[in-house]
């Protein structure tokens, strides 16, 4: 695994001693309140399949902050598009520069990228962007930035109250969010939603509001959308699931 610098950006890559330049380029974001180093055993077995693979840390998380998980959790969820709006839009922003940055140094022949819960998030926002990019697994997550029905983590019976934005927040909502943009899903990525059936927190409903949306005006790209459902599993659940993550390994390699 070696750690590099993309402007203030720390990243980690992971290669087999096989790779060499060209093939997939591999781009995997971690969740919430968790760092690059929470997904490395995740790149890791990419790597062992020969694929070069990287996660670098959203903005303001892992080494681009001081602040204490919990802190950054409870301000978070106590003002989701406040504080979280921002972070999904310069984290997006950030996985353009990273993928520039790999693209040079690695020459791959495809990009692929995908995620865990807000992960996921910023790759489909990603997708919606970077036309480089023509693979995207989005494990527990959404393309609806508003998260309509999300609950509390710990008491999935509790609605959470979102707040309201800043004017700098809904810019970047105004300009990035998947669900209002859905034109610039029209040359058809091809995504997968890895989706928890007992999840409530974030709700399935929000993938298939979106592939219902975007095959109005663009069925064929709606077409490359696919949806699967892991019964039994509830948010957190999902997230430590081998068979969900089975199911993202191999839509990204494949």
């Amino acid at each position: 695994m070696d750690a590099a610098q993309v402007d203030d950006i720390p990243v980690l890559v992971a290669r087999s001693s096989g790779t060499g330049f060209g093939g997939r380029l591999t781009l995997w974001m971690h969740f919430l309140g968790g760092s690059k180093e929470a997904v490395v055993p995740f790149l890791s077995r990419l790597a062992e399949a020969g694929v070069t693979a990287l996660s670098f840390d959203a903005w303001q998380h892992g080494q681009r902050t001081d602040e204490p998980v919990d802190q950054r959790m409870a301000r978070a969820f106590g003002q989701f598009r406040l504080h979280v709006w921002p972070i999904l839009r310069h984290t997006t922003l950030d996985a353009v520069r990273v993928l520039d940055w790999a693209v040079e140094r690695f020459k791959p022949d495809e990009l692929v990228a995908g995620g865990v819960s807000m992960g996921g998030d910023v790759s489909i926002a990603l997708a919606g962007i970077d036309e480089r990019v023509s693979r995207i697994a989005a494990m527990i997550a959404t393309p609806d930035w508003t998260r309509p029905k999300m609950t509390l983590l710990d008491d999935p019976e509790t609605v959470i109250e979102q707040g309201e934005p800043s004017p700098y927040g809904q810019w970047m909502f105004d300009h990035l969010n998947p669900m209002t943009h859905l034109d610039s899903f029209a040359r058809g990525p091809a995504i997968t939603f890895e989706l928890a059936g007992d999840d409530l927190h974030i709700s399935g409903e929000n993938a298939v509001a979106f592939k219902a949306a975007l095959a109005a005006n663009h069925p064929a790209a709606a077409a490359q959308v696919h949806i699967r459902t892991h019964p039994g599993l509830d948010h957190l659940a999902a997230g430590r699931d081998q068979g969900v993550q089975d199911a993202c390994f191999d839509w990204l390699v494949g």
